[in-house]
């Protein structure tokens, strides 16, 4: 069994978020949004979303934004439910859990947590 590191560069932003995005273009529930209704531009969003991260856990000064509004925009093409978020939330738990352990770990999941659910009151019940 693979020692696990907790998450503290960069590098590992990099890794935890390329990982998590191949486990949510292939699930079921949530995969079509970035595959059909979004259609996202890997090559562009990826950088962001390693940015976003990096801020949150590290206070990296890349990132500038508001992460709200695109979801608001993808609501508009295809309503997201509470089970969207849910999913998004337990593939990325699994994902930092299958990678990492530790402090900083936990943090993921929590700062993932608070963000999911904010956007699930603020979207679904809106």
């Amino acid at each position: 069994m693979k020692t696990k590191k907790d998450i503290k560069s960069r590098e590992d932003i990099e890794k935890l978020v390329t990982a998590f995005y191949k486990s949510v273009l292939k699930d079921k529930t949530i995969g079509y949004f970035f595959t059909e209704v979004v259609k996202l531009d890997f090559d562009k969003h990826m950088p962001v979303m390693f940015d976003f991260w990096e801020s949150v856990l590290l206070g990296g000064r890349n990132y500038s934004g508001n992460p709200m509004t695109p979801h608001f925009k993808i609501n508009e093409k295809e309503p997201l439910k509470a089970a969207h978020f849910d999913r998004w939330l337990q593939l990325w738990e699994e994902t930092i859990d299958y990678h990492f352990e530790g402090k900083k770990s936990e943090e993921a999941k929590t700062r993932a947590g608070q963000i999911a659910g904010l956007m699930k009151f603020k979207i679904v019940n809106s």
